[in-house]
C-alpha cells in the first residue's frame, strides 16, 4: 500500500509542476527597452514626417487677406446639423493626384503634408490669390493593431506622428503572451508592401524606419511559445484534474481497502 500510495504522490507532483513551469515568463520576456542603461540618453535624430499616399483623405483650406478671393478654392458639400458648413474632402487618386478646385489635377503622392502645402500654396499665389495660406491635414490616418495586445483594432490618431509605443497603447499594451522581440509591421506605399520585424525589449528600436508609423499601417504582435502552447493547455488541464481524480479515487480506494 505504501508504494502505491509514494507512486500516488509523484504523479501528483510531476503534474503541478508540469502546469506551474508552463504559466512561467521570465523579466526578459516582457520587458521593454530593457537595455537602456540609467539616466542614459537616446537621442533619435529622425526628423520623420508622412509622405502622402495613394487613398489618403485630405482636408485642405485656403485663407487671404480678402475673404471673398479665397471662396471658390474652398468648396462645401453640405451644411451641418449644426449650420456649419462642412468641407470637402480630397482623395488622392491612383495616380497620385488630387482635383481642386480651379487648379484641376495637382499631384500630391510622395510629398510631406508641408511640402504638398507649400506646392499649392505657390500655385495659388502665383496666378490667383496674394499670400495665400494652406492648411491640410490627413483625415484618414489610422494604424491597425492586430494579434497578442489588450485591444485590438483599428485606431484614428488625431496628429500625424505616432510611435510604435503610443499606437500600441492606444490597443491597451500587449497581453502578457506577447512576443515582444519580434514584432511586425506592414507597410503600404501605393500598392508595395514592406514587412519589418523590430525588438520592443531594445533601444535600438528608436532608430528603426518603423519607430514612428505612417497611415494604415498595421502592426502584428504574434504569440510566444506560451500562447501558441495554451490552446492545448486547457486540454491538459483538464485531463491532469481527470488524472488527479482518478488517482484521488484509486488512493481512496487503497486507503479504505487496506484498513
Amino acid at each position: 500500500m505504501n508504494l502505491r500510495f509514494s507512486t500516488f504522490k509523484k504523479v501528483c507532483y510531476t503534474v503541478l509542476l508540469s502546469l506551474f513551469f508552463t504559466a512561467c515568463a521570465s523579466r526578459e520576456d516582457v520587458v521593454y527597452m530593457q537595455n537602456a542603461k540609467k539616466f542614459e540618453t537616446v537621442v533619435n535624430t529622425d526628423t520623420f514626417e508622412p509622405k502622402l499616399k495613394v487613398d489618403d483623405i485630405l482636408s485642405i483650406y485656403v485663407s487671404a487677406s480678402d475673404p471673398e478671393s479665397v471662396k471658390p478654392f474652398n468648396l462645401i458639400k453640405g451644411i451641418t446639423n449644426t449650420g456649419n458648413p462642412q468641407e470637402l474632402d480630397y482623395l488622392i487618386d491612383k495616380e497620385g493626384n488630387i482635383d481642386f478646385p480651379v487648379l484641376g489635377k495637382v499631384e500630391l503622392v510622395g510629398l510631406t503634408t508641408e511640402q504638398a502645402k507649400q506646392k499649392i500654396r505657390e500655385i495659388l499665389q502665383k496666378d490667383y490669390l496674394k499670400d495665400p495660406i494652406v492648411n491640410m491635414r490627413i483625415k484618414n490616418f489610422r494604424v491597425t493593431i492586430l494579434g497578442e495586445v489588450n485591444k485590438p483594432g483599428t485606431y484614428t490618431v488625431d496628429s500625424e506622428r505616432v510611435t510604435i509605443f503610443e499606437a500600441l497603447g492606444l490597443a491597451g499594451d500587449l497581453k502578457i503572451k506577447g512576443k515582444r522581440d519580434n514584432v511586425l509591421v506592414i507597410r503600404d506605399f501605393n500598392g508595395t508592401k514592406t514587412y519589418t520585424r523590430v525588438d520592443l525589449t531594445s533601444k535600438a528600436l528608436i532608430n528603426s524606419p518603423v519607430y514612428f508609423l505612417t497611415q494604415n499601417d498595421v502592426v502584428y504582435v504574434e504569440p510566444n511559445k506560451s500562447a501558441i502552447t495554451s490552446a492545448s493547455l486547457d486540454n491538459r488541464v483538464t485531463i491532469a484534474v481527470s488524472i488527479l481524480s482518478m488517482l484521488v479515487t484509486s488512493a481512496v480506494v487503497i486507503i479504505t481497502n487496506s484498513n
